[in-house]
């Protein structure tokens, strides 16, 4: 069965975090923060000391792609121009500089067909919907983890993007709690009406509770449990999860 998420967070500076750092690393790419003079080189992702990319196999990150308005100025479809603007217009140093959407994505569908089914989910509610650029990356699962993660991280961007860049006013209605409800319930019918179509088992964005179902929810993963996973350390959240999980199976 697919595994279902759809999860939304924001890139902050009060974190310290930068859109610029994020980006480079999603897309394992090399980019200069112009704001603070930093450079992210990430590239180690997807290349190999000798400057050559790695076989497909051994490679993290499987697609990257930006999707943007139609009327956007062709600069911005440069990674690092696009996020050094994005920084760059913001003047608070506690600013939220990007969104963040991560999904899971069906391990049923061929690797064409999730990048297609992420492509026409974000152009839809995110692109169309709002006139944001949309900077999208699909990983491979972790070789050490379960290998049905396969996942995409959606950066978005907070402003809107005229002719010219990025807007004056910040888009304040997609930080709204029924928003997000929204974008988790749109995603399940995108991945569904794909799974249907090959006989697969429909994913639910329901929590457990609201579908009436006695499971027990598992416990997230923060990521110095999930490292400890990649290293083979089972940590106290790991192993409850795992109990979780054959107490469903009963």
């Amino acid at each position: 069965m697919a595994l279902y998420r759809l999860e939304a967070k924001m890139i902050s500076r009060s974190a310290g975090r930068t859109a610029t750092a994020a980006a480079a690393y999603r897309a394992g790419e090399l980019i200069e923060d112009a704001r603070t003079g930093l450079v992210f080189d990430f590239r180690a992702r997807n290349y190999g000391t000798d400057g050559e990319l790695k076989a497909a196999n051994d490679r993290e990150i499987m697609h990257t792609e930006i999707l943007m308005p139609q009327h956007a100025p062709s600069r911005l479809k440069d990674r690092s121009k696009l996020w050094n603007e994005a920084e760059l217009a913001e003047r608070r140093k506690d600013a939220q500089t990007a969104r963040e959407i991560l999904l899971a994505l069906p391990h049923e569908l061929s690797q064409d067909g999730r990048i297609e089914l992420v492509r026409r989910f974000v152009q839809e509610q995110f692109v169309d919907q709002y006139g944001v650029a949309a900077d999208i990356a699909v990983h491979a699962p972790d070789k050490k983890g379960d290998q049905r993660n396969f996942h995409a991280h959606v950066l978005l961007t907070t402003r809107g993007i005229t002719e010219d860049g990025f807007t004056a006013k910040k888009l304040r209605e997609m930080n709204a709690t029924n928003q997000l409800e929204a974008w988790r319930e749109e995603w399940a019918k995108h991945q569904n009406r794909e799974l249907e179509k090959r006989g697969h088992e429909k994913v639910d964005h329901r929590s457990y509770a609201d579908q009436g179902s006695s499971k027990l929810p598992g416990v997230h993963l923060g990521p110095e449990a999930s490292a400890m996973s990649r290293y083979g350390v089972e940590s106290f959240l790991e192993a409850s999860n795992d109990e979780l999980g054959e107490v469903n199976k009963r």
